[in-house]
C-alpha cells in the first residue's frame, strides 16, 4: 500500500507539473494574435457602434470553447462590465507597456497615464478596433484556465496515459508488496511453529523455492538464515536439557539403588546394622553433594548469574587449594606444585572461584599415577591472569577436549562415580569463569597428561 501511495505522489506531482508548464503554454504571446476575431469585432463596432458591439460579444464571448474574450474600452475595464482575470490583466498591461512612466526604484507602484492611442497598431501585442468617435478598444482573447484534467488534453498528456501508469504502478506495487511479505509471513509461520515446540522448522530451504531467495543475499535472506540458526541452537539446548535430564535421572538412580541394597541386607537376619546404616549415610552425603552441585550449575547458568561480590586476593585462594590438594594426595604420594603468582585481587565470588580451581586440581590428583606431580603455575598477562594445571594422568582423547566440560559427561564408558566422580565439576568450572568474564580450555600435554587452562581477564580483577 505504501508503494503504491508513493506512486500515486509520483504521477500526481507529474501533473501538477504539467498543469503548471500547461497554464504557462496557453498564456504566451503568440496565442493572443487572433486577427480575425478583431475584424469582425471591428466590423461590428464600425457598422453598429458600441451598442452593437457589446451584443456581439454577449453572443459570442464563448464562441471559441477554451478561450475567453475581452473587449477593453479606454477606461480600462471590459465594455460588458466582466471581471477581467489574472491573465487578462496581464495581458492589458503586457499591451500597455509602454504607457508606463519611468520612476526611481524607491518610489509608489508606477501606473498608466490614460487610455491607449486612438489609432490601430496591428503590430502590438493586441490588436485594436477604432470607433467612428475615435474611441480605441483592445481586444484580448485569452485561455481559459486550465483545470488539472483539463491540461491532460494536451497531445502526449492524455486520461489515457495517466490510467495506464496508475494500472501499471498499482501492479508492480501489488507485486513487490507480495515479493516482500511472502518471505517475512513464511518467517511469522515458522516462529510460531518455534513457539508451538516445532523444533524442526527451517525456512530457508522453503523461502528459496516458494519467494525465489535463491543465491540472494538481502536483507531477507540473512533473516532467513539467522532463524534457521536460531531453529539449529533451540533444538541442539533442547537436546542438550534432555540429555542432561537423563544424566540427572541417572546419577540419582544410582545411589538410590545401593540405598535399597544396603536397606535390604540390613532387614535380613543376620544383619550387621552398623556397617549398613554407614553405607546409607555415604549415599546419603553423594546425593546431597550431587543435589549441591546440580543446584550451582543451573544457577551458573542463569543469563546474569547472579551471585554476590568481594574483593579478594587470588593467590590466597589458590595457595589455600594447594595444600588440601597436597594433603589428599599424600594417599598416593602425589605432590602438588605450584609455581608464580597472580600479584592481584579479583572482583567475585570467592568461594565459586575456589570451587572451579579446586574441580580441576582435585581431578588432577586422582587422575595422575602413583608418585606423579600435579603441576599449577600461575602467571600475570597484559589480558589477566592465566592458570594453569598439568597432570601426569592419560590425557583426554582430541575429539573429547570440549565435551569434557559438559555436565556429567566422562571419558570413561564406566559411569562409576569411584572413576570418574559425578561428571560435574568441570562444568561448574567452565560457567564460573564464564560468570567472571574469562574461560575455560583443555589440551593434552606432551608426552602425556591433561593440561587444564583458567583464564580471568583483566576486566575481573580489582583495580
Amino acid at each position: 500500500m505504501l508503494f503504491w501511495i508513493a506512486m500515486a505522489l509520483i504521477v500526481g506531482g507529474s501533473i501538477a507539473i504539467t498543469f503548471t508548464i500547461a497554464a504557462r503554454e496557453y498564456e504566451a504571446p503568440e496565442l493572443q494574435r487572433r486577427p480575425s476575431t478583431a475584424i469582425l469585432a471591428s466590423e461590428v463596432l464600425g457598422h453598429g457602434g458600441l451598442a452593437a458591439l457589446k451584443t456581439w460579444l454577449g453572443a459570442n464571448r464563448n464562441a471559441i470553447p477554451d478561450r475567453d474574450l475581452f473587449i477593453i474600452g479606454p477606461d480600462g475595464a471590459d465594455i460588458l462590465g466582466r471581471h477581467l482575470t489574472s491573465g487578462a490583466i496581464r495581458r492589458l498591461e503586457y499591451v500597455n507597456r509602454d504607457e508606463f512612466v519611468n520612476r526611481d526604484p524607491g518610489g509608489p507602484e508606477p501606473r498608466p497615464l490614460g487610455p491607449p492611442p486612438g489609432n490601430f497598431r496591428p503590430s502590438r501585442a493586441a490588436p485594436q478596433i477604432v470607433g467612428a468617435d475615435g474611441v480605441a478598444y483592445t481586444v484580448l482573447l485569452l485561455p481559459r484556465r486550465p483545470s488539472i484534467f483539463g491540461a491532460l488534453s494536451l497531445p502526449g498528456i492524455s486520461l489515457t496515459i495517466l490510467c495506464i501508469a496508475l494500472v501499471v504502478s498499482a501492479l508492480t506495487s501489488w507485486w513487490l508488496a507480495r515479493h516482500l511479505s511472502a518471505p517475512i509471513r513464511r518467517i511469522q509461520a515458522g516462529a510460531r511453529a518455534l513457539a508451538s515446540e516445532n523444533l524442526a522448522v527451517r525456512v530457508s530451504a522453503e523461502l528459496r523455492v516458494s519467494a525465489g531467495l535463491e543465491g540472494r543475499r538481502d536483507e531477507l535472506a540473512v533473516l532467513a538464515r539467522d532463524f534457521d540458526a536460531m531453529a539449529d541452537q533451540l533444538r541442539a539446548n533442547r537436546g542438550a536439557i534432555t540429555q542432561l535430564l537423563r544424566d540427572i535421572s541417572h546419577e540419582l538412580r544410582s545411589p538410590l539403588a545401593r540405598m535399597r541394597v544396603a536397606l535390604g541386607l540390613a532387614r535380613q537376619p543376620p544383619a550387621d546394622l552398623s556397617l549398613q546404616l554407614d553405607r546409607l549415610e555415604r549415599e546419603i552425603e553423594r546425593l546431597d553433594s550431587l543435589i549441591s552441585q546440580v543446584l550451582k550449575l543451573a544457577r551458573l547458568h542463569g543469563t546474569d548469574a547472579p551471585f554476590a561480590r568481594e574483593t579478594f586476593e587470588l593467590d590466597e585462594v589458590i595457595e589455600e587449594v594447594v595444600r588440601d590438594a597436597n594433603f589428599e594426595g599424600a594417599v598416593k604420594n602425589c605432590q602438588v606444585r605450584l609455581q608464580g603468582a597472580a600479584a592481584a585481587a579479583v572482583n567475585g565470588n570467592r568461594d565459586l572461584v575456589r570451587s572451579a580451581i579446586e574441580n580441576v586440581l582435585r581431578n588432577a590428583v586422582r587422575y595422575s599415577p602413583q608418585d606423579a606431580p600435579v603441576d599449577v603455575s600461575v602467571a600475570r598477562t597484559e589480558s589477566g591472569v592465566v592458570i594453569l594445571i598439568r597432570d601426569q594422568g592419560p590425557g583426554v582423547p582430541d575429539t573429547d577436549l570440549e565435551r569434557i566440560f559438559e555436565p556429567f559427561y566422562r571419558v570413561a564408558e564406566s559411569r562409576d562415580r569411584d572413576t570418574g566422580g559425578e561428571g560435574i565439576g568441570l562444568a561448574i568450572t567452565a560457567q564460573v569463569m564464564k560468570a567472571h568474564g574469562g574461560s575455560a580450555e583443555a589440551a593434552n600435554g606432551r608426552p602425556g597428561g591433561l593440561e587444564v587452562r583458567l583464564n580471568l581477564p583483566s576486566g575481573a580483577l580489582a583495580v
